[in-house]
């Protein structure tokens, strides 16, 4: 099992490498330094020692990926690739393009993201897995098919109409919760309260369809035959059989998510005000902030990685017949 870990952690490098590259180069591709500079310096005509002050304060004074000026190693290393890429190996964000630190900004901004999405996460699970389960209990029947056809309906829906519909109608019309914003004390659950439920409605519709199907997949098995023939009720066999040996697909699906909830919800956060790691996000891709995307790719990437060893691990826990050699 150590050894297991010990090789997926070394995988994890040239992962990390690659995607840092791949970012590095599609950002540079579409924005150069001197476009970033004036973009931060707001100004319409910007002289060019003020774009070369600009890029020297932040380290784009140097070649991006190659540096032809020098020799040996140091052609690799003098560059902004390097720079600005090696240090996020041990954490080092670096401060933003505003000279906001990064690291303390990704503190700050945290708390909010996961006050969303802990909430939406949990919820959806188990009301998705509920309805399911009731769905595949009926199968075969007017609730199954009315069911499935709700949830087609509710997958074909943007995501963009819940919120602007429920904005309008609870918030505006109604006035029960703040139609958006943040305030970081006990009351932060009227702004929540919105965009959680939005969330976990949202993603009813394909949640439901595809835990059905997961259910209806075990249910035709062997074992449940063999339970039913037993005599055991339908309920039992549901709970105790089809749910139990449907949880590796489940936990496939909800582990690796648990770390992305870190990231926060970019939509949801910025149409909602909430100042989460989603929203310091998007702010930081309209801005053309270079440092702020390439941590955010970075954690983004490392907890996906996490998130793939931990479901391989949590597979152990729920299926004994599964050993990590």
């Amino acid at each position: 099992m150590t050894g297991y870990i010990f090789r997926r952690m070394l995988y994890a490098i040239p992962v990390l490498l690659g995607v840092n590259l791949l970012t590095f180069v599609l950002f540079f591709v579409v924005n150069t330094p001197d476009d970033m500079a004036r973009m931060q310096l707001g100004a319409k005509r910007v002289t060019p020692e003020a774009i070369q002050k600009w890029k020297v304060e932040r380290g784009y004074d140097k070649p991006l990926l190659w540096n032809d000026t020098q020799t040996g190693i140091v052609q690799a290393t003098q560059t902004v690739f390097f720079e600005k890429s090696a240090r996020l190996f041990v954490f080092d964000f670096g401060r933003a393009d505003d000279q906001r630190d990064i690291a303390t900004e990704m503190r700050t901004r945290m708390g909010p993201s996961l006050a969303l999405a802990i909430p939406v996460f949990i919820v959806g699970m188990a009301v998705n897995i509920t309805l399911a389960l009731f769905v595949a209990f009926f199968r075969a029947t007017r609730i199954d098919f009315w069911t499935v056809v709700a949830c087609v309906a509710m997958m074909s829906i943007s995501g963009l109409f819940y919120i602007i519909g429920g904005q309008y109608l609870i918030s505006k019309l109604w006035s029960l919760v703040p139609i958006s914003g943040y305030i970081d004390t006990l009351d932060a659950w009227r702004f929540l309260i919105l965009p959680v439920c939005i969330g976990v409605i949202s993603g009813v519709g394909s949640g439901t369809r595809w835990y059905r199907s997961i259910f209806l997949e075990e249910m035709s098995k062997d074992y449940v035959r063999t339970a039913r023939a037993k005599g055991i009720s339908e309920v039992a066999v549901m709970f105790r059989h089809v749910l139990g040996n449907a949880l590796i697909p489940i936990l496939t699906g909800a582990v690796v998510v648990i770390p992305l909830l870190f990231m926060g919800s970019l939509v949801s956060e910025s149409f909602f005000g909430i100042p989460g790691l989603g929203s310091y996000t998007i702010d930081a891709i309209q801005s053309q902030d270079f440092a702020v995307v390439r941590a955010m790719v970075f954690i983004g990437s490392l907890l996906y990685v996490m998130g793939l060893l931990l479901t391989d691990l949590s597979y152990t826990w729920v299926d004994p017949r599964v050993r990590l050699e």
